[in-house]
């Protein structure tokens, strides 16, 4: 799945480029984006009491990603059961160029305890699992 955004200046440190930690919250966007086009918003886990909380994230920088740049994240599951899934995020530029890669890793919550999500949930989820990537 794609999500397309611009880079403000808001997102950017003193060099002009955007603000490393600022990648986490594109992510978070995109990964919402997605959940979103699965028909699973994040709205409707949390009027299920369900959470989607976050154990790990690998974040790689590859090139920078300057002031006004329109970028395309591109987001995959790339495994996923009913209690957890792993997400690949990658950012390209407007000349397709690679500019960074997230893999993040999140567990399934509801009650502040990890929970296995109804099947029929899962069942949305798991038609987007690409395992190749």
């Amino acid at each position: 799945m794609e999500y397309k955004r611009k880079i403000y200046g808001y997102d950017c440190d003193i060099y002009g480029h955007l603000n490393n930690a600022n990648y986490l919250h594109i992510y978070e966007e995109a990964r919402a984006d997605a959940l979103e086009k699965m028909n699973l918003s994040v709205r409707e886990l949390n009027e299920l009491g369900i959470n989607i909380y976050l154990t790990h994230i690998d974040l790689e920088f590859i090139k920078g990603i300057p002031l006004e740049e329109n970028v395309i994240v591109k987001t995959y599951v790339s495994k996923a059961n009913r209690l957890k899934s792993v997400w690949r995020h990658e950012i390209y530029n407007h000349y397709n160029e690679l500019c960074s890669v997230s893999i993040v890793e999140g567990v399934f919550i509801k009650n502040r305890k990890p929970y296995r999500i109804p099947s029929e949930l899962f069942h949305r989820l798991q038609k987007y699992i690409i395992r190749s990537k």
